[in-house]
Formats: C-alpha cells, sequence, structure tokens
C-alpha cells in the first residue's frame, strides 16, 4: 500500500515538474516577444528563425508542456507516453540555452527539471495508473 502512494507521487511530482517547465519555456518565449534586445545573438551562434519568431513558438511550447503535465494527473497511458515525448523534445530545446553564452545556468536548470519527469514517467509509473481506483 505504501508504495503505490510512493508511485502516485512521483507521477504527481512529474506533473508539477512538467507545469513549472511549461512555466518556463512560457516565460522565456514571452520575454523574447517584449524585450527584442533581451536575448543577443552574437555572430557565432546559429539562430534559424528570427527571435520574435522563435519567441512565439517558445510560448506555444511551453503551453503544451504545462498542459501536458496537467494531463499526466489523469493518469493516462497515451498521456504518460506523450509526456515523455514532449520531455525528450524540451530538452532537445534547452540545449539551444545550455550551449549559449549567456543563459546556461537557465537551459540547465530546465534539463535538470526534465530528466527527473524522464525518470518518474519511465520508472515510477507502473502501478500509478491503478493507484486512484
Amino acid at each position: 500500500m505504501a508504495g503505490r502512494g510512493f508511485r502516485n507521487d512521483w507521477v504527481d511530482f512529474a506533473a508539477f515538474l512538467m507545469m513549472l517547465a511549461g512555466a518556463l519555456d512560457f516565460f522565456q518565449g514571452l520575454i523574447a516577444i517584449v524585450r527584442d534586445q533581451y536575448y543577443t545573438v552574437t555572430p557565432n551562434q546559429v539562430i534559424v528563425v528570427d527571435l520574435t519568431t522563435w519567441g512565439w513558438l517558445l510560448l506555444f511550447w511551453g503551453s503544451v508542456v504545462a498542459l501536458t503535465g496537467i494531463g499526466l494527473w489523469l493518469r493516462s497511458t497515451l498521456v504518460r507516453w506523450f509526456a515523455i515525448a514532449i520531455t525528450a523534445l524540451n530538452v532537445i530545446w534547452e540545449l539551444g540555452f545550455a550551449g549559449g553564452n549567456d543563459f546556461t545556468l537557465w537551459g540547465l536548470v530546465v534539463i535538470a527539471l526534465n530528466i527527473v519527469v524522464l525518470y518518474a514517467l519511465t520508472l515510477r509509473w507502473h502501478g500509478a495508473e491503478q493507484a486512484d481506483t
């Protein structure tokens, strides 16, 4: 009985972390939209789109990550696999911040949150979907 509660807590924690990571992504995008000069791009860095477009993409992406975190509370296996895919993509997305000169810590924090989410969704899911029944 105690093990079920522990697994349930891990999935709840993963849902919370996904909402937190989604909020961080959302605000990264909002900052890129509102303050054009906040993120600086040097000639050595590669950026495919302008910062405003990148900000809108990140704003949308953060909303998807946060809504997926909310969906994890349903304990749906489909949402779990979608969350794993979203989290893995979010790690790749955040490598842009981790590899930059100015916001390395910001990117590493979000990557660490995503790794904890992946741990909770891959190793601690077994039995979590039955914990609410």
